[in-house]
């Protein structure tokens, strides 16, 4: 896939007023600082189209961009972040919790993580709940480029084990991508463009 347009639709935190559109919309979610705008900048070729902060939790809204005209790419906000405030925490779930269960165009969903830790336990029961409500995902492993291959291999093996030890019967579908090296940007849009196809040819019937 050839991206020749993202722009930035919309920001907010109710549901309700997301774009009404019936195009094919894919969320992108992680913990905070897990390097998700970087990726997001990368996947598109714009270097500031999702904003990137030093300062994690930066994300507080449900972003929509709307891609080559016929799909959504939504940046949702990080979560574990411990300096946003209790309250701040409710809300955010509240509304990404609104965002998954109810956002019918979703087809899909990226949770982030970052490929130098073990598996976290906020992480894992984010995905459990994800696969309890029927939500499709894929997971990202991020900064590859901070590993040498072979760790990269025997990290995210590790992870699928641990995934498919605890959790599910297979493991989810899965990219490993480095921002600044530009890694696992074709596989990842290729990705995109097999279900944007199916979609689209679904909707002609």
């Amino acid at each position: 896939m050839k991206i020749k347009s993202a722009d930035f639709v919309i920001s907010n935190s109710d549901v309700a007023r997301c774009p009404n559109e019936p195009i094919p919309e894919y969320a992108f979610i992680g913990r905070s600082n897990v390097g998700k705008s970087s990726l997001i900048n990368m996947l598109t070729e714009r270097k500031s189209l999702a904003k990137t902060s030093g300062r994690p939790g930066k994300t507080q809204l449900i972003n929509h961009f709307k891609i080559n005209e016929n799909w959504f790419l939504v940046d949702l906000p990080g979560y574990g972040y411990a300096r946003v405030s209790k309250r701040d925490k409710k809300t955010f779930q509240k509304y990404i919790t609104n965002y998954f269960l109810q956002r019918e165009q979703l087809v899909c969903s990226f949770v982030l993580v970052d490929i130098r830790h073990e598996p976290q336990p906020i992480d894992m029961e984010f995905m459990q709940w994800m696969g309890e409500n029927g939500i499709p995902f894929a997971i990202i492993f991020t900064k590859a480029d901070k590993l040498k291959p072979k760790a990269i291999e025997r990290d995210v093996k590790t992870y699928l084990d641990t995934l498919t030890a605890d959790m599910w019967e297979e493991a989810p579908q899965h990219f490993v991508t480095s921002a600044s090296q530009r890694s696992g940007r074709d596989e990842l849009l290729n990705f995109i463009d097999d279900i944007n196809e199916k979609f689209f040819e679904a909707t002609k019937k």
